[in-house]
């Protein structure tokens, strides 16, 4: 069973549910804290969703700092699994882990709703339990998740095949070419705006949908 550590930054809100995830997809769930240094000889890590240091600054930014991103940070550089939902996902920008940022949303107002998203790349650690061209339902709810980069850095991720997940049915806060989640270059960080932890279940959320990203990694053998 792999171990996958979810990190808790001060204002984490869906660290718990991120656990319970692992949890439901089959793998060991251990909580990480954010002014630790030690990665408690876990697998892979989960970078939940919330305002991890009030978002003061810019979102992720003071997150990217702490202790455990320390630690993190050069665990990913040797190929660890990283994933970051939604402030995960702006903590991993910030960090430079993944290229580009996110921004407020075009039209100013915080969402949440049900998305549709496709799964562009299901060659990663986190979508390997998805067909290549998947659509899926997941929740999504940010103020600040409209992706952002310059063209040329677009293009690449293109052309390298490292957007991850692309909205469907519309673009819910004006991420370029409707980016929902992008990889890094060796393909073990994965960042992603909604948040598939709180569609695990039919009983809480739009379906079971979001289970694959936690599936995926659970499966995996570690040497």
């Amino acid at each position: 069973m792999s171990r996958i550590g979810v990190v808790t930054f001060p204002g984490s809100l869906d660290d718990v549910d991120a656990r319970r995830a692992v949890r439901i997809g089959g793998g060991d769930a251990v909580a990480l804290w954010h002014g630790d240094e030690d990665l408690q000889g876990v697998d892979a890590v989960v970078l939940p969703g919330g305002f991890s240091y009030g978002d003061y600054l810019r979102c992720g930014a003071i997150s990217r700092f702490s202790p455990m991103m320390t630690v993190i940070i050069e665990a990913a550089g040797k190929g660890m699994p990283v994933l970051g939902i939604c402030n995960g996902f702006q903590i991993l920008c910030e960090s430079h882990l993944l290229p580009g940022a996110l921004i407020r949303n075009d039209h100013r107002k915080f969402v949440c709703r049900d998305q549709q998203l496709r799964i562009e790349n299901n060659r990663t650690p986190w979508t390997s339990a998805f067909a290549e061209g998947a659509e899926i339902t997941v929740v999504l709810k940010n103020g600040e998740g409209s992706y952002v980069a310059d063209a040329a850095t677009l293009d690449r991720l293109e052309g390298e095949g490292r957007v991850v997940a692309r909205y469907l049915g519309g673009n819910p806060n004006g991420s370029l070419r409707d980016i929902a989640g992008v990889s890094n270059e060796a393909g073990n960080v994965v960042g992603l705006m909604p948040h598939p932890e709180h569609a695990i279940e039919d009983l809480t959320g739009p379906g079971t949908d979001g289970l694959g990203f936690f599936t995926s990694l659970a499966e995996r053998v570690f040497a």
